[in-house]
């Protein structure tokens, strides 16, 4: 029934169709086993019928955007993956504003949005993944997280189309508050006008910045761990003397100690072995107990 289910939901999309997906082709560390169905859907449009689908026979699903911060375990996921990158909305609007698309890449929109003069948003640009997970987990660096930027957050709850205005909007520290399934799917920037060169300049050197740093060379999900109130995961994690520890082909990696590397041939039970050990020896070796800043999912 589940896969006469899954065919009818595949069959109905206007949107990309592929069948026993490799998870590993759409994650950052890339590990993962299969999803059954991973979907593509064209628009909003596409993508809500195909959440009433999935809805109307009780199939789960797994919303996803670049892959980054997310691990997946090895027995992949069992349903549907969608896949937002159909939502790729980019446009400029009056008053120094930019109307972004869930399914836009980070790096898309810096460029763009410094093509237009409009700065404010480019401490993104070294960020990997899409606009809709900047969105959801609130990203940020530099000193400066994605949220205050939003005028007007469009988000998909319980198949209905919802509008947030920003002071509406409770977030904190790589948090957004959205319902159980809710799905962000664009959102109305408030940017500042500036002078081109300016904006690539301050570009150039975050990405300069990042590359000294966090350019680790190996497949990766970003900062793996949050940081606690007033700590820095990586020193907590080099404190450990866990810097180049291996579990598999799961790394500590030897440049950022808060970046868990796939050196190659990795599984997602490395990683979650190495999570385990990390986490148990900075409690013993700080008293600080660390949290996972990628989201886990899929089945073992």
């Amino acid at each position: 029934m589940r896969r006469e289910s899954l065919e009818k939901v595949a069959r109905d999309l206007r949107g990309e169709v592929k069948w026993d997906e490799p998870m590993s082709l759409h994650c950052g560390l890339r590990v993962g086993g299969p999803a059954d169905l991973f979907i593509e859907p064209a628009d909003l449009a596409d993508l809500r019928d195909a959440i009433a689908a999935l809805e109307a026979n009780h199939i789960h699903y797994l919303v996803v955007g670049g892959g980054y911060n997310l691990l997946i375990r090895d027995g992949g996921i069992r349903g549907c993956v969608i896949s937002l990158r159909g939502l790729d909305t980019l446009k400029p609007l009056p008053g120094a504003r930019m109307e972004v698309g869930a399914g836009v890449t980070n790096a898309m929109l810096c460029r763009v949005a410094a093509e237009d003069c409009l700065g404010g948003i480019e401490f993104l640009c070294g960020i990997p993944g899409t606009f809709g997970g900047a969105i959801a987990m609130n990203a940020g660096a530099h000193g400066s997280e994605t949220l205050p930027h939003v005028e007007k957050l469009t988000t998909l709850r319980q198949g209905e189309v919802v509008t947030q205005m920003g002071p509406e909007l409770e977030f904190g520290y790589r948090f957004l508050k959205l319902q159980p399934g809710e799905i962000v799917v664009s959102a109305i920037l408030r940017l500042e006008p500036a002078e081109r060169r300016v904006i690539e300049d301050r570009m150039a050197g975050y990405l300069a910045l990042r590359g000294k740093s966090q350019r680790v060379g190996y497949p990766n999900a970003g900062s793996f761990f949050k940081n606690p109130p007033g700590e820095h995961a990586w020193k907590l994690i080099e404190a450990a003397g866990l810097r180049g520890v291996s579990v598999g082909g799961a790394q500590v990696s030897e440049v950022h100690t808060n970046f868990l590397v796939n050196k190659g041939g990795a599984r997602a039970t490395d990683f979650l072995a190495l999570a385990a050990l990390i986490k148990q020896r900075v409690e013993a070796t700080s008293g600080v107990m660390l949290e996972e800043e990628v989201r886990i999912v899929g089945e073992g």
